[in-house]
C-alpha cells in the first residue's frame, strides 16, 4: 500500500518526534518506507529517518507491505498529521 501524506507538524521533524516515528513503524510487522524527492529510505531504521527533512508541507511517500499495510499507513499518516 502506497499513500501521499502531507506533514502538517508545527515544526521540523527533529530527534525526538524521529525516535517516536520510528517506535511507531516499529510496532508493524510490515515493511515501512518512507520515499521522498530520490531518496526511499526505512521507516524502521532512526538513522534513515533522521537523514529526511520533514518540514510543514512537505509530501512524502508512506510505503508499506505486509499483513497489517493499511493500519501502518493509517497510524504514520496520523502522526504527520498532529
Amino acid at each position: 500500500m502506497r499513500k501521499a501524506v502531507t506533514v502538517h507538524m508545527d515544526t521540523s521533524m527533529e530527534s525526538a518526534p524521529v525516535a517516536h516515528l520510528v517506535s511507531l513503524a516499529n510496532q508493524f510487522r510490515s515493511r515501512v518506507y518512507f520515499e521522498m524527492d530520490t531518496k526511499k529510505v526505512n521507516a524502521k531504521s532512526i538513522m534513515g529517518m533522521m537523514s529526511l527533512v520533514l518540514l510543514p508541507g512537505t509530501i512524502v511517500t508512506v510505503d508499506a507491505e505486509g499483513d497489517d499495510e493499511e493500519k501502518a499507513v493509517e497510524s504514520i499518516e496520523n502522526f504527520l498529521s498532529k
